[in-house]
């Protein structure tokens, strides 16, 4: 079998874009936030994580240009080695304070944050213990422990009768992570922390949160989903990324200052990588004064959020429903997922198509996610259009 006769073999992309349907890889040519302009045309925006509007903001594109001017593009380095600028600590202690934690350290995408922290705690005899539905970057670092003689577990989504199942199971002297996403990226739902934490203490683990979606929309002043809680003082580490209310590219663990120590000399994905460039950490911390500065944008955000909820709902389309920036329309089929992305697409709205096997092939949807600035004219021309196709194609009436 030649290695490569998987690819010949793949054709449903080239199928999907013959009909016209295709909704990925669609160039955006100029970027005001809440509009963007693909193939020439002016679109509303309702699939971006840039849930602040901050990727436009002046003081961001100002702290990004000045970090070019100071320290050049790159820092063609690892932080291990000569790519530490004092920006990386500056901003690593800004976070640490932000997130009430001893110390932060910072990576250079947040896919990779959670490869450079979970393969290198969890090593030969450790477990690691994770939600069925949490980010790809978590599935691929713990099978990456797997390399490393440790034991992979999962427990069913958001289940925590089925989390303790599995954790009763484990030897009691063996050193376990549990992992779980904080905002779930697909569904939009808040992992039920609370039971959580009581499981991981009974049991004897380590809780690592990601709040790639949790930062900046829920929680006091967007800490999170252990501020959400009230539980900042019971999660071990929380990770996140720069690429979604941080406007910028790169990602996080914040956590107790030994810990975070021993990541940082031992991580692979720390060590033998380059760190974050000068603009894209100035972009984060510019991100992060204003987000202090400005609280007000959370509300803008949710409340956005709770009105197109309430709109769908109202309509009779069927939703995840949530608490913070993410609103799946769920169509069950995939075609009419890729029908009803095209009118939207035609109609001047951009959302993202969510197919199998990304999801179960009955929860086939748009996912629509919303931004503090996006405005009610945004909102409405967006329902009023989900309304006019949703009749068009028999979903609603």
């Amino acid at each position: 079998m030649d290695l490569f006769q998987k690819c010949y073999n793949f054709k449903r992309a080239d199928e999907v874009k013959a009909m016209g349907f295709y909704p990925y890889f669609r160039a955006i040519e100029a970027n005001e936030g809440p509009v963007v302009q693909i193939e020439g045309r002016k679109i509303i925006m309702a699939g971006s994580n840039n849930y602040l509007g901050l990727t436009a903001h002046p003081k961001v594109k100002e702290a990004a240009i000045k970090a070019i001017q100071d320290y050049g593009t790159g820092c063609s380095g690892s932080r291990y080695l000569t790519g530490t600028l004092d920006l990386h600590n500056k901003l690593e202690e800004k976070l640490a304070d932000y997130f009430e934690k001893e110390t932060v350290l910072l990576f250079s995408t947040g896919y990779q944050t959670a490869q450079g922290i979970i393969p290198t705690l969890v090593q030969r005899g450790d477990f690691v213990i994770s939600d069925k539905d949490n980010h790809a970057c978590i599935v691929a670092a713990n099978l990456m422990t797997k390399g490393q003689f440790a034991e992979f577990k999962r427990y069913e989504h958001n289940d925590m009768d089925s989390l303790e199942q599995v954790m009763a199971k484990l030897p009691a002297d063996a050193a376990k992570l549990l992992v779980t996403d904080g905002v779930f990226s697909t569904t939009g739902e808040i992992v039920n922390l609370p039971r959580l934490v009581e499981i991981a203490k009974k049991y004897n683990a380590r809780i690592l949160v990601d709040d790639a979606h949790s930062t900046g929309v829920i929680g006091k002043g967007g800490r999170g989903t252990a501020s959400h809680f009230g539980l900042n003082d019971q999660v071990d580490m929380t990770m996140g990324t720069f690429s979604k209310t941080f406007a910028s590219l790169g990602g996080f663990v914040a956590g107790e200052r030994a810990v975070i120590n021993y990541i940082k000399h031992h991580s692979p994905a720390l060590i033998f990588s380059a760190s974050p460039t000068p603009a894209s950490v100035a972009a984060a911390d510019a991100a992060l004064d204003i987000l202090i500065a400005e609280p007000e944008r959370i509300t803008s955000l949710i409340a956005n959020a709770d009105y197109m909820r309430t709109g769908f709902k109202n309509m009779g389309f069927r939703i995840i429903d949530g608490q913070c920036a993410i609103v799946p329309v769920i169509l069950g089929d995939d075609m009419l997922v890729f029908q009803f992305w095209r009118k939207l697409y035609d109609a001047g709205i951009f959302v993202n198509a969510f197919i199998s096997p990304g999801v179960p092939a009955n929860m086939a949807m748009l996912r629509t996610s919303y931004m503090a600035t996006h405005e009610k004219q945004h909102l409405d021309k967006i329902l009023e259009t989900f309304g006019e196709i949703g009749k068009e194609l028999g979903i609603i009436s």
